[in-house]
């Protein structure tokens, strides 16, 4: 049994919270039921692919999308820690093309974030460490992988580096030259349907 939370601007991007069970022995929690999100986020979709990321503290990955016809539908999950997940609208159709959204994901919680395609998503890990469960829709397809700028000035994400008190953070050299918002449109790398 799921519930679903819409995450606002996006009218289809959800937290959802599976139940769980308690008792002197630890606890119990169904992880995935195809049957089950189906029906909550409305939409036949299936997952052909499950990652797992093991990252340190101030490390930022992403913002990570790929390009049609290899789009990937996300459903995250924290395992382990900590995560501000980020979220951005690159559906150059959708009223709230370039809006981005921030969510605190944790073990604790027993939440998961499903991101449809259209997104540009990442991470910063706010714990000592943290693991994160993804299933995708799509397979990993290396020519369609695009990077959108963590900093790009005209999306203005705020990482809320002073909030989690992270003085430096760890990207890879592919996240550093990711494109910006500008680049995007020259290359013509926006979702549309």
């Amino acid at each position: 049994m799921l519930d679903k939370k819409k995450i606002d601007p996006f009218d289809d991007v959800y937290i959802l919270r599976s139940k769980k069970f308690s008792d002197e022995r630890g606890h119990f929690t169904e992880a995935f039921n195809q049957k089950s999100f189906t029906e909550i986020i409305n939409r036949d979709l299936h997952f052909v692919q499950d990652n797992l990321s093991v990252s340190r503290n101030g490390v930022l990955r992403g913002l990570h999308f790929q390009r049609n016809p290899h789009a990937q539908a996300k459903l995250i999950r924290v395992l382990e820690g900590k995560i501000l997940d980020v979220i951005v609208d690159i559906r150059l159709q959708s009223p709230s093309f370039s809006k981005w959204q921030s969510i605190e994901l944790d073990e604790e919680d027993n939440e998961m974030l499903f991101v449809p395609e259209g997104f540009a998503h990442g991470f910063l890990v706010v714990s000592e460490i943290a693991k994160i469960q993804y299933k995708t829709s799509s397979y990993y397809h290396p020519e369609s992988d695009v990077t959108l700028r963590w900093n790009d000035k005209d999306l203005g994400v705020n990482w809320r580096l002073d909030d989690f008190k992270i003085s430096s953070l760890i990207i890879s050299e592919k996240d550093l030259k990711g494109l910006s918002l500008v680049d995007l449109k020259i290359k013509n790398f926006f979702f549309c349907k």
